[in-house]
């Protein structure tokens, strides 16, 4: 498991463990029934708190995403993929309208706004 935290970014440390596990989760990365560090196991990995880790597996665990069984440690859950994709392409759909639309706002051509997405899709994080 992957994840890589950046202190350049306004998201809480958790938050940016949470999206990153999910995004793997959802495109297979991590299965179901995949057994996930222990919270102090990924503490260590990452640099980080605890405390941190916690928040982070509790937040997917009441999303959905993990469960925890006591003493035998958090595993990834089964997902119904399809659907989690569908509900991920409907927020990009929700955010490119909005963003569409400010751009007819200041009438910006669509060519300039292809070229911008173009720019931003492939650029590295």
């Amino acid at each position: 498991m992957d994840i890589i935290l950046s202190n350049a970014t306004d998201e809480p440390i958790y938050q940016q463990i949470v999206t990153q596990m999910k995004v793997q989760i959802i495109n297979g990365t991590l299965r179901a029934g995949e057994p996930l560090p222990s919270m102090r196991n990924l503490a260590t990995q990452l640099r980080i708190s605890v405390i941190t880790t916690k928040r982070a597996y509790e937040e997917l665990e009441r999303e959905g995403f993990i469960e925890n069984f006591t003493g035998r440690g958090c595993f990834v859950k089964a997902q119904n993929t399809e659907f989690l994709r569908e509900e991920s392409m409907r927020q990009v759909e929700e955010l490119l309208m909005k963003a569409c639309e400010k751009a007819r706002m200041m009438d910006l051509p669509l060519q300039d706004m292809q070229e911008m997405l173009e720019l931003l899709y492939h650029e590295e994080k």
